[in-house]
């Protein structure tokens, strides 16, 4: 488990004021999923410091941005992050440090956790949920098992789907297996945490899918703007022809 000393020179920018506010919440839910040893807690933080911006970012801004609107109903984006009716998209945006998105994913964790976050949805950026959630997709795609092998870019890909971001990720990770390396306490058994019974298959933050479609997209995208210089290079020419 982490002190907040610890925190504190793990992540410089957390605010002052969310560090008693979520370092309780963390401890339980790393606890409650079996993140705890130094190797396993520095990768998990580390992670969560990178996906988070340092806790700064537990809940998604909403514009929405041409992107969020494809999380809204009827498109097939929408369509596989379970948002079936108007404004599900809003309603079921990131939340939490690994920011689950959509209508499936929120019913999926809060069903596994005993909550009911598809009728409460803001409840899953609250401390005790949010880390609960991170917590639980951690141990169900066996991240416990490849921060026990220091297989650290293998946690990357299979949180991010790729290696995006990995330098970042990496700074925080050797800083915190730096600071844990000077005293690391293992949490004991909390009465109160927030433990659910794992799925049969790795769950989801539903975030992948967006990162997916928006790279799908992003092929499409470069072939508008290489017409658009195409067409521009063209125009030159025949004015210059003129001259």
């Amino acid at each position: 488990m982490l002190t907040d000393v610890q925190l504190r020179q793990i992540m410089p920018n957390l605010g002052a004021a969310k560090l008693p506010l979520y370092l309780p919440a963390l401890n339980l839910a790393m606890q409650s999923y079996d993140v705890n040893t130094a190797l396993r807690t520095a990768a998990f933080i580390a992670q969560l410091a990178h996906e988070s911006g340092e806790f700064r970012w537990m809940e998604e801004i909403w514009g929405p941005t041409d992107a969020q609107r494809r999380y809204e109903a009827p498109n097939a984006l929408a369509a596989k992050l379970g948002n079936t009716e108007a404004g599900d998209g809003q309603r079921f945006k990131g939340r939490g440090p690994i920011q689950i998105t959509g209508r499936f994913n929120y019913a999926r964790y809060g069903g596994l956790l005993g909550i009911d976050l598809a009728a409460e949805p803001p409840l899953a950026a609250t401390p005790d949920v949010a880390f609960a959630t991170a917590g639980l997709y951690w141990k169900s795609n066996g991240l416990n098992e490849l921060a026990d092998a220091a297989q650290f870019t293998a946690i990357t890909r299979r949180i991010n789907g790729g290696t995006n971001g990995l330098p970042d990720r990496q700074k925080y990770y050797d800083t915190a297996k730096a600071v844990l390396a000077l005293g690391f306490t293992a949490g004991a058994a909390t009465r109160g945490a927030r433990k659910a019974m794992l799925p049969d298959e790795p769950l989801s933050r539903g975030f992948e899918l967006i990162q997916n479609d928006a790279a799908a997209a992003e092929p499409a995208a470069v072939k508008k703007v290489s017409a658009k210089k195409r067409r521009a290079r063209k125009a030159t020419a025949k004015k210059a022809d003129l001259r």
